[in-house]
């Protein structure tokens, strides 16, 4: 059963029918955590126009921001794989980390200690209400599968991921991997 699968660091892959939502079109989410109470993840795929340095001016970066999801674009968040170095961060899965002491970060990367590799950031985040993620699968809007990239997710190119994740799924989804966007240009 879908639920007793559902766990943080798993991927959700938008489902091709998942048409004209812009926030979740053709995406690609690490499920950062999932409780009883509900779910939250991060959007991997969805490259906004900004940089570290355009929101936060003095950090001495260009890291590209992320559109994490629809719920706090207002906030700032960011996942890495570099526990040893940021303090109070939370594990995720497979050697992923959520958050942790944001000044200690601000002055690792100033000090080219944290390279683009091993960190993103996002203005926002997606979340789910209690059972509501659970329903969204058995409605079939996702498909969850397994995070085989472990650590070396961040180094994933945002361009084709899900295209990548669709053809890996095979069979009818083959298909959806070279259409158009927007089917409407067709």
């Amino acid at each position: 059963m879908i639920t007793e699968n559902l766990q943080k660091g798993k991927l959700l892959i938008a489902e091709p029918s998942i048409i004209g939502d812009l926030s979740f079109n053709r995406s690609v989410i690490l499920l950062a955590d999932h409780n009883h109470e509900g779910s939250v993840g991060f959007i991997l795929n969805k490259p906004l126009e900004y940089t570290i340095n355009d929101l936060i001016p003095d950090i001495e970066a260009s890291f590209k921001i992320y559109n994490g999801g629809p719920v706090e674009q207002d906030n700032l968040y960011f996942i890495h794989t570099i526990p040893k170095l940021i303090t109070g961060s939370i594990e995720i899965s497979n050697g992923i980390y959520w958050g942790g002491d944001f000044e200690l970060t601000k002055s690792l990367i100033n000090e080219g200690k944290i390279n683009k590799e091993n960190i993103r950031f996002f203005l926002g985040y997606t979340g789910w209400s209690a059972n509501q993620l659970e329903d969204e699968l058995n409605e079939n809007s996702w498909i969850m599968t397994v995070n085989n990239y472990h650590d070396t997710i961040l180094s994933k190119s945002s361009a084709q991921f899900w295209k990548e994740k669709i053809m890996e799924l095979g069979g009818e989804y083959v298909i959806w991997s070279n259409a158009p966007e927007n089917p409407i240009l067709n």
